[in-house]
């Protein structure tokens, strides 16, 4: 029961960054950090053995170096890459962090062209005096937590520390 409680940490902290992102165009630090938190203690009550945590932050060592390039480049925010690094230790150096990241791509995309679309019709938007989030108007940046969260919600029961914890009687 204290697994299935403490997995729930993972979908908030999306949730959380998403509606951060969309609105202030940031993912506070400390959303990653409950979700790197979230995972030791989930680690702790499902028994995950040395080797398997070690998994698990190695699939966050390797995005983060990734997110760290992108950033480098300014082609990716920094509190997106500190995101989709918690997201990555999460699903742990298996396949499911592919689908995981695929996902978020394919969502991603799909985001900024929607925004594109958006922002081409912003004059008419504010015309209309329609509530539209101003970094979806007049921001140059995408939110790509959105795309994160997505992802991740659409993922996160493929996980086989999810599906562990979910599976546990602790």
């Amino acid at each position: 029961m204290m697994a299935a409680i403490i997995v729930l940490i993972f979908p908030l902290c999306l949730a959380a960054a998403a509606f951060t992102d969309l609105f202030e165009m940031k993912i506070p630090n400390i959303i990653p950090l409950v979700m790197l938190a979230g995972f030791f203690a989930l680690a702790a009550v499902v028994g995950l053995p040395l080797r398997e945590v070690s998994l698990h932050l190695l699939a966050g060592f390797i995005v983060l170096l990734a997110c760290f390039t992108f950033f480098a480049f300014n082609v990716m925010g920094g509190g997106d890459a500190k995101l989709l690094t918690a997201c990555a230790v999460w699903f742990g150096f298996n396949i499911t962090l592919l689908v995981f990241l695929l996902q978020v791509a394919v969502f991603g995309g799909v985001l900024t062209l929607l925004i594109l679309l958006i922002r081409s019709q912003s004059s008419h938007i504010l015309a209309l005096r329609l509530p539209v989030p101003r970094s979806l108007l007049m921001e140059k940046k995408i939110p790509y937590g959105i795309a994160i969260a997505i992802g991740g919600f659409c993922s996160v029961l493929q996980s086989p520390l999810v599906l562990l914890a979910l599976n546990t009687k602790k």
